[in-house]
């Protein structure tokens, strides 16, 4: 799930081993082990008891009712060490570790008198020779290719071309918001005071990040309503998750653990559902009407049904639609009368902040997408922060963590502040919009979706609109009947914007044959035309195709995107020119963005995998 999925990290991990490649690692790896195996003779030859002849990087001491001195001792001495019980010490070497490192640990253990450089010399290997690795890894040609750093910026630099993101022109994912992620937000998540902060390190040593931390959560608890917050979910649907958990554990703290039933309604997000079921609830679905709003109807009906099972209600708000449900405080009170809590999805609260609170309009409890509404970068599905905020009743069922506090709950997380690396992006943004930046950004966002189904609904229905013929943060353009009569669809439509420069809004969700396009506060008119003017630029292509001027098989929408080589391709069989292929408008002249690969079968590709490795015959012997 792009939510979810903490893919950006992997990205790094993965350059990491690119730039090192196979040798590299197991170089580094070496190292490491040799420091851990150094540290442990030297402890050894002080008398100190390494519980372990087997380790790989972390070294077990056993030093009776000593632990807590020895780890007082090496943290005056600029060193943290892991006081795992009274009587027990662990200590971990990584490849930033120095001989002076292990120096200070063996001052700590009150050991004197080794010579490192001559116990590296004597001591064995740690790792037990039937456990080492004798097959080859990272085979592929991009491990070994770039040696050198002007190698691999330029290597970053051709990926980097390959893609369209916000540098480029804007990203109108509705759903799942493109904003900008400002260079003030971002640079100081790599300054070492942030970057280089253990998530167990001691409190002590931890004040100033505490007070971001604490910070942040207080200005998110005041612009959402709520009383309390919790940043430890990493992720929107582990926020949800949260939330969930804590509606159970608050009905079993009053003695109403057969409260099971979670009401989603249709329009719901795919998250939520399967949050639900995590969260060891029963999910009953929730009719929509066709305005996209909740059924109040059926709303009725299913609490009347499930009355005394009923545990919670999710709706997202605005829905996943893109309009303000009129009657969400009524839905809340209904589902309070029948003894349920109310969640309400933050996934959409930057059509919200500054204009509305979810906890003062009914709801229990909502999560916030920090890689939405508060800049966290989405791009590549992460790191995403999702945290939870609650109503006081809830607040004792936040999740907790040991090394800091005890909760019914428990940790979502294995850290107690989840990717609390990244949380200086939140905390700058919001400090320098201010409460008039953070309005003045929701009414950009409301107007300029408001301003782009106005201006396209003349060539596109819009499909949900609330009651004044209004959206909220993003509209949905329809083109299911375009389809039925031209036989368009809305891939054509969306791979045909990646030749007027422009990544595809989000296609079939939450209606098949869809466009839900989300504009943001980051972008201005010039560019919003732009896109404008791209759309309706495509419409005209629909209409030689529905005319017949164009061929219905063999035209610019279903052949996008067109790359540059099949357009200096000798044969050039299409009955369109390669300018009308590459060039639909002439905007598009001043910076064309190359797709660097032709359509895909899309359903094809995700019933028959292709690896993208060297074939099996290079791993036979």
């Amino acid at each position: 799930n792009i939510c979810t999925a903490q893919v950006l990290l992997a990205v790094i991990a993965g350059m990491y081993a690119v730039y090192h490649g196979p040798e590299g690692l197991r170089r580094i790896a070496r190292r490491v082990h040799r420091h851990a195996v150094v540290l442990a003779a030297g402890l050894r030859h002080g008398g100190v008891e390494v519980v372990h002849d087997v380790f790989f990087d972390t070294v077990l001491a056993r030093v009776p009712g000593r632990a807590a001195q020895v780890v007082a001792a090496a943290r005056d001495n600029g060193v943290n060490l892991r006081l795992v019980d009274a009587d027990h010490v662990g200590v971990t070497s990584d490849e930033r570790t120095e001989l002076l490192h292990l120096e200070q640990v063996l001052a700590a253990f009150e050991v004197s008198g080794a010579v490192l450089t001559d116990l590296d010399a004597a001591a064995h290997d740690a790792l037990p020779e039937a456990l080492a690795r004798t097959g080859d890894y990272l085979t592929h040609p991009v491990f070994h290719s770039h040696r050198s750093e002007t190698a691999m910026l330029r290597y970053l630099r051709r990926l980097q071309d390959k893609d369209v993101a916000l540098d480029r022109s804007m990203i109108p994912l509705g759903s799942c918001t493109m904003k900008l992620n400002a260079t003030t937000e971002m640079e100081p998540i790599t300054w070492p005071e942030f970057a280089g902060l253990h998530p167990f390190a001691p409190a002590e040593q931890t004040e100033g990040y505490t007070e971001l931390v604490r910070e942040l959560e207080g200005w998110l608890a005041e612009v959402t309503g709520y009383d309390a917050v919790s940043i430890q979910p990493n992720a929107g649907s582990q926020g949800e998750f949260a939330g969930l958990l804590a509606i159970r554990a608050y009905h079993r703290a009053n003695g109403e653990a057969g409260r099971d039933v979670c009401l989603i309604p249709s329009s719901a997000h795919g998250t939520n559902a399967a949050s639900a079921v995590m969260a060891g609830m029963r999910v009953v679905v929730v009719a929509c009407d066709d305005n996209g709003n909740v059924d109040l109807a059926d709303l009725d009906a299913k609490i009347d049904k499930h009355r005394d099972r009923l545990a919670a209600i999710m709706v997202t708000y605005p829905s996943t639609h893109g309009v303000y449900e009129e009657t969400i405080t009524e839905i809340c009170e209904r589902v309070h009368e029948a003894g349920g809590q109310v969640y309400v999805d933050g996934a959409n609260l930057n059509a919200l902040v500054g204009l509305a609170k979810p906890g003062e309009f009914g709801a229990d409890v909502s999560h916030l997408n920090l890689h939405k509404t508060f800049c966290i970068p989405h791009g590549g599905g992460g790191p995403g922060v999702g945290p939870v905020a609650v109503r006081a009743h809830l607040a004792a069922y936040l999740p907790g963590h040991p090394l800091h506090d005890d909760s019914p709950v428990g940790p979502v997380s294995a850290a107690p502040y989840g990717s609390a690396g990244i949380l200086p992006i939140s905390w700058a943004y919001i400090r320098m919009m201010g409460a008039e930046g953070l309005t003045a950004a929701t009414e950009q966002a409301i107007l300029s979706a408001n301003y782009l189904a106005r201006r396209l609904a003349p060539h596109y229905p819009v499909l949900y609109t609330g009651r004044g013929g209004l959206v909220a943060h993003e509209c949905i353009v329809d083109l299911r009947q375009i389809t039925k009569e031209t036989g368009v669809t809305v891939d054509d439509v969306a791979k045909r914007l990646v030749d007027y420069g422009f990544h595809a809004p989000t296609m079939s969700f939450p209606v098949a044959g869809t466009l839900m396009i989300e504009p943001t506060e980051s972008e201005d008119l010039a560019e919003l035309d732009r896109f404008c003017e791209a759309l309706i630029a495509i419409r005209g292509e629909i209409e030689k195709v529905a005319s017949g001027a164009y061929d219905k098989t063999d035209n610019p929408l279903r052949n996008a995107p067109h790359t540059a080589a099949c357009l200096l391709a000798d044969d050039w069989a299409h009955p369109y020119s390669r300018a009308e292929a590459a060039y639909p408008l002439p905007s598009v002249r001043e910076a064309k963005y190359w797709s660097p690969v032709r359509r895909i079968d899309q359903a094809y590709g995700d019933r028959n995998l292709v690896c993208a490795c060297p074939p099996l015959e290079a791993y036979e012997d």
